[in-house]
């Protein structure tokens, strides 16, 4: 009798734990879905040249930030790096196409991580920045970052005269 209560435990823990993993991949796509639709609608001619002011990172600054973090976060704690030898945001030409190859292949790798990662490697810690955390929270706090740095540029749209895209919760 015990040994059936522990396994309908582990059962449970193991199905609640897949749920989970399949939301979050699940936001990661529409993530990565509403951050092309961002990027999309910033014409050619602002991925450079639009700051709100001059100490800011560009438009293209701004998304290849996002891949950086995509890839430091989840690449420190998960011990699988990101294919780029160095920053995205001084690596990559910030033209439209670049831009979008870039981010787009960091939410790809993100994705592809995630759909690979057993359930006992998504509480496995490591650290970033001297913190100690699993690989759980550093999705959600990748996802965090991402979120972040894409709504800040509904500046950089605006001061081109582009209207954002419209949020995409589902």
């Amino acid at each position: 009798m015990l040994f059936t209560l522990v396994v309908t435990v582990f059962a449970c823990i193991t199905a609640r734990a897949q749920v989970n993993k399949d939301q979050m991949i699940a936001d990661w796509q529409r993530a990565k879905a509403f951050t092309k639709a961002y990027l999309d609608a910033m014409p050619e001619d602002g991925y450079k040249s639009v700051k709100p002011t001059p100490e800011m990172r560009s438009f293209a600054g701004q998304m290849l930030h996002i891949a950086d973090g995509n890839y430091f976060l989840i690449g420190s704690v998960t011990g699988k790096p990101g294919p780029l030898k160095g920053s995205a945001e001084q690596l990559i030409p910030q033209t439209k196409e670049a831009t979008t190859k870039a981010v787009m292949d960091s939410y790809d790798y993100v994705i592809n991580l995630l759909q690979t990662l057993t359930p006992e490697q998504m509480q496995a810690k490591g650290k970033v920045e001297g913190a100690e955390i699993t690989a759980s929270v550093a999705f959600n706090k990748a996802f965090e970052h991402q979120t972040h740095h894409r709504g800040q540029t509904v500046a950089y749209l605006r001061l081109k005269g582009v209207t954002p895209p419209g949020e995409m919760l589902f």
